[in-house]
């Protein structure tokens, strides 16, 4: 069977008469199923025109909106391979992506085209969304102009489900991101076994997401998942916050929010009433939700959370909870078509309860990652297994996080997680975040707490809140008050930007 992901996503959909279903819902009105598959089509040919063969990378570096979704779909429709980035770096980051992924054909739109052109694209073509008014150079195109050229119809490169068709990048929170390599059979067995199987996506769904498209939790979610059942998503691309999630949750009345920590925070501390009856469920995922939080989240908003953990190695979520079960405080069970274990750094499994590093197995485990065979080795020690370097404990029914291996500080002889003191100071009523890193004092290793605060509070206070409730030795040695904390793009905690 063919598994090109734009026959399998969009055609299907139209082939079922889902074609005058609403697709997305943009800032420019709906876009039906339709009109979306054309217009993947139309930028399939224009791709082709431009050079893009099977197996070429086609890199986007442009907002979310109607030409990422159908440039996505059209590249995949072409038999490309697609990444994508975030769209407010600095021209020195879109020259290592460029380098990087050795891309064909890179698409942009008007806020990224100068720091791509600072980036040098070496000859490299450049497809340009909304360029009208725009003086292009050699090289650089018109997409709306080469859409309108092209024709409504494209052939459909043949697809195997070991064909490789998209690269998910790292966060690189530990280094330069890196490339997962995936094949067509991730995101397949992904919307079957997750969004089917976990969430129940329905036809009569409205997807609407936190993070932006490049983050593939999002994209999937919002843009790839909802066509397998004749749903639709929200994208929008204004800069994510509580103010336009609230608009867009009145606008549109979406019944899945997907969502992360960070948002759920603030969300939760935004002091105007809001109505978000509409949502039959919120999904959390990209970085450990505090129990604390999750009760926050209950008690102002009463939206159930199915709380679960993914990664770029593994494509998509591998463990959660489900709706009707949310077992607050853990990352959930295995997704139906994935095993998990805790292993010890030998890779032997740990006794029941004990901490150690999660290691999954699974259809969806990435290839490699591109162009480094030693941390390939090290990460995927069998094909389809991913030895994560998330700390968990389990499973006790469900699996608990227990935070990152290489987060972990020795304080007083003692190895102490970071997370477990960030998760008492979520709970002090004044906290709407906080991170702990280490730092040296005298030659010893102490924690330190950076706490984003709703109220007054002084450092003591929250220096006692944390004694009264671990061991003496994870009271914070300082704690430090900042209007926010540093995140990476995908909107997870930048802990190296804290030490």
């Amino acid at each position: 069977m063919d598994a090109n992901l734009a026959a399998r996503f969009l055609d299907a959909a139209v082939d079922r008469g889902n074609g005058d279903r609403t697709a997305l819902l943009t800032n420019d009105g709906r876009v039906t199923y339709a009109a979306l598959t054309e217009r993947a089509n139309r930028l399939a040919g224009v791709l082709r025109a431009l050079g893009v063969r099977p197996g070429k990378r086609v890199l986007l570096a442009l907002n979310d909106g109607l030409d990422f979704v159908a440039t996505w779909f059209g590249a995949q429709r072409a038999g490309a391979v697609t990444a994508e980035v975030y769209t407010f770096l600095p021209a020195k980051d879109y020259a290592y992506f460029l380098g990087y992924t050795d891309a064909a054909v890179v698409v942009v739109d008007p806020q990224t085209l100068d720091r791509v052109r600072e980036a040098g694209t070496g000859g490299r073509r450049v497809l340009v969304a909304g360029a009208s008014g725009l003086r292009l150079r050699d090289n650089e195109f018109d997409l709306d102009v080469l859409a309108e050229a092209a024709g409504p119809d494209a052939e459909t490169a043949p697809v195997g489900l070991d064909d490789e068709v998209l690269w998910k990048f790292t966060t690189g929170s530990t280094g330069a991101p890196k490339a997962c390599v995936h094949t067509a059979r991730s995101p397949l067995l992904s919307h079957k076994n997750y969004a089917e199987g976990v969430l129940g996506l329905r036809s009569d769904d409205v997807v609407l997401p936190v993070p932006k498209l490049f983050f593939g939790y999002a994209r999937d979610l919002a843009a790839m998942f909802p066509f397998g059942v004749g749903a639709a998503g929200v994208v929008f691309p204004e800069r994510t916050t509580p103010e336009r999630v609230f608009e867009l949750i009145a606008r549109h009345r979406p019944t899945i929010l997907v969502n992360v920590p960070t948002m759920m925070a603030a969300m939760v501390a935004h002091e105007s009433e809001q109505d978000l009856s509409c949502l039959r469920l919120c999904t959390s995922a990209g970085e450990a939700l505090p129990p604390e939080l999750h009760r926050k989240w209950m008690d102002r908003f009463g939206v159930e959370v199915v709380d679960g953990i993914g990664s770029s190695e593994a494509y998509h979520i591998f463990l959660s909870n489900s709706p009707g079960f949310p077992r607050p405080g853990t990352i959930g069970v295995p997704v139906p078509g994935y095993d998990a274990r805790v292993v010890d750094p030998d890779g032997e499994e740990v006794a029941d309860g004990a901490v150690g590093t999660l290691e999954v197995s699974g259809g969806t485990i990435a290839l490699r990652y591109e162009g480094d065979p030693e941390k390939s080795a090290r990460t995927f020690p069998l094909p389809g297994t991913v030895r994560t370097g998330d700390l968990v404990s389990g499973p006790d029914g469900a699996f608990t996080y227990r935070g990152r291996a290489d987060d972990l500080l020795k304080v007083s002889g003692v190895w102490v997680a970071p997370a477990e003191i960030e998760h008492c100071l979520i709970g002090h009523p004044a906290v709407v975040e906080c991170a702990v890193t280490g730092h040296d004092s005298d030659g010893l290793t102490r924690p330190w707490a950076y706490v984003v605060v709703s109220a007054d509070v002084g450092e003591d206070e929250l220096r006692e809140h944390v004694r009264a409730r671990l061991s003496p030795h994870k009271t914070p040695d300082r704690v430090v008050f900042m209007e926010a904390l540093p995140r990476t793009a995908n909107g997870k905690l930048d802990r190296r930007a804290l030490r």
